[in-house]
């Protein structure tokens, strides 16, 4: 199995369900150091995800809201869930190659846990078929 590089760019996160289909949400890929320093610092709400990769931590320090963390493998299946609030440091996960960041919560209504896979198709999220949040 290659070594996946993505580019900055928008695109959609498909978690994959026990049936085969899941929640589609907008996303945000960060794969430059540029994009990745930056994140959702600045930002008051997230429409979708955010993808940093490569990484296997993240910290909250000068965010103005909690999020959500899932810590991905090479094969992007989930191996943590965290919820942090603002001013907080992350540990490394050693297995962790990528990150996927959004808003407190989200990834609870999204089915997102602990041994679920995710998917992810590159392009503009309209193209991708992203309708955002199941409300």
């Amino acid at each position: 199995m290659g070594r996946q590089r993505w580019q900055n760019e928008a695109g959609a996160l498909v978690v994959v369900g026990q049936g085969g289909e899941g929640a589609r949400v907008p996303l945000e890929i960060a794969g430059s150091y540029r994009a990745r320093s930056k994140g959702l610092l600045g930002r008051d709400s997230v429409d979708g995800a955010m993808l940093l990769t490569p990484a296997n931590s993240v910290h909250t320090f000068r965010m103005r809201m909690a999020i959500d963390v899932a810590y991905l493998d090479r094969r992007l299946t989930v191996i943590a869930v965290r919820t942090m609030r603002p001013g907080r440091l992350g540990l490394p996960r050693l297995r962790a190659r990528h990150v996927l960041e959004a808003e407190a919560g989200a990834m609870g209504e999204w089915g997102l846990r602990v041994g679920a896979r995710v998917e992810v198709v590159e392009g503009s999220a309209e193209s991708a078929g992203g309708a955002g949040r199941r409300d």
